[in-house]
């Protein structure tokens, strides 16, 4: 069993967000190493320069993920968002979010949670796809054909199983999204966890943001 990760020294979270990790040149990790001393050593240097608080979770995170000491850790993981979620939804990325939702997802005792926390991952999973699908075909103009603008604000454009285009500039399903995801949004920290995500997919360079750029309905807005 790996030493450093495992039984790493369990300071304080007040502690741990005062102190900055020092581990030279920031970069960041790809895939996974099977020994989990070398995992961690990967980790605090993708948090180089950042809050040690912020390594912490992503240590908690990779812990819940190889099944290690699971109700132990999850707890510690629930507790650092019950002392620390506006630190944690301000300064960790939409990666570690993300990977906060797949913990809760497999180890949360409410159903309700872990519901919640899987939508956050279906989501931003979700946008993955269509941006990376976008990145290997080549697709770098993002600029909406006018004639088709016209089309689907005229006509039913249909695509599958009953579902169709959305109408740019007025279609209201974002805006009805938006208010369910509102209703439960202090119900657990995964709720919170949703809207922040679900807020920095209008800002980032993502079809959410390319269709908020072009909506003129204000009843209709959902950001």
């Amino acid at each position: 069993m790996s030493r450093i990760a495992v039984h790493a020294p369990k300071a304080d979270f007040a502690a741990l967000k005062e102190k900055t990790v020092d581990a030279g040149e920031p970069s960041q990790t790809r895939g996974s190493h099977d020994d989990l001393d070398c995992h961690f050593e990967a980790l605090r240097v993708e948090f180089s320069g950042q809050s040690a608080l912020l390594l912490e979770h992503a240590r908690l995170n990779v812990l819940l993920r190889r099944q290690v000491s699971t109700k132990e850790t999850y707890a510690r993981l629930a507790e650092l968002y019950r002392l620390e979620s506006r630190y944690l939804l301000e300064n960790l990325n939409m990666r570690w979010l993300v990977s906060a939702c797949d913990s809760i997802s497999d180890w949360d005792p409410d159903p309700a949670a872990r519901a919640t926390a899987l939508s956050v991952s279906m989501l931003v999973n979700t946008v993955k796809m269509i941006e990376s699908e976008r990145y290997l075909m080549n697709q770098e103009s993002t600029i909406m054909q006018p004639n088709r603008v016209v089309n689907v604000k005229e006509a039913l454009v249909p695509l599958f199983e009953g579902l169709s285009v959305f109408t740019v500039g007025t279609d209201d399903t974002l805006r009805n999204m938006r208010w369910r995801m509102e209703a439960g949004k202090d119900d657990h920290f995964s709720g919170a966890i949703l809207m922040e995500v679900f807020d920095r997919l209008q800002v980032n360079d993502t079809v959410y943001a390319r269709f908020r750029a072009v909506h003129h309905r204000k009843k209709t807005s959902w950001w």
